[in-house]
């Protein structure tokens, strides 16, 4: 007995009563493997929304019980993005009646979308660019506040921002977007 007739006995034997063929549907060419429809992930701005309904309308005490009521609707979030949202929100902590804390909207936050027309006069040192790379210089902390305001903006000129602590690289789409840029900032900024 040849090698090949061999390995087709041993085929023939493993597929006993009872037990599945598994390589079935790769034999058959009318196999058509399930198709699973996700809808698109949820934005920024209908989780940060749905993030401040929670927080006025429930009793918040944690990052974790407010990732599990979000996923209940349906945002699944990684806690890094939820640390970043609170922060990008301005919820606070404030003690409750039971002792513990929860998490509350300030006051003035009706919007959860940051404005830059408010974080630059507070914020913003100055730019600096060449080519198509322009840095723009907050105090410290507040690099990541303004880069999320001005990708909130969704300025054409620019493709992207990097955010440290105090220092923000706007990535523009042409050189000849620079003064344009920072003319705009500055005029936000009140210089």
């Amino acid at each position: 007995m040849g090698r090949t007739e061999q390995t087709k006995k041993r085929r023939q034997k493993g597929k006993g009563e009872g037990k599945p063929d598994l390589l079935a549907p790769a034999r058959d060419p009318s196999f058509r493997q399930p198709t699973h429809h996700r809808s698109p992930r949820p934005v920024k701005p209908q989780r940060h929304a749905a993030i401040l309904d929670l927080v006025r309308i429930q009793r918040i005490p944690s990052q974790e019980v407010l990732r599990e009521r979000l996923a209940e609707r349906g945002f699944e979030v990684a806690q890094a993005t939820l640390s970043r949202d609170i922060r990008e929100l301005g919820l606070i902590k404030m003690p409750d009646e039971d002792g513990g804390s929860v998490y509350t909207v300030p006051a003035h936050v009706t919007d959860p979308t940051p404005a830059l027309s408010r974080l630059l006069p507070a914020l913003y040192l100055g730019a600096d660019g060449v080519g198509n790379l322009l840095v723009v210089k907050t105090l410290t902390g507040g690099a990541q506040p303004v880069a999320v305001a001005i990708d909130w903006q969704e300025w054409p000129e620019i493709v992207g921002t990097i955010a440290g602590d105090d220092q923000i690289l706007l990535i523009l789409r042409e050189p000849e977007h620079l003064p344009e840029i920072v003319r705009r900032l500055e005029e936000l900024a009140g210089g």
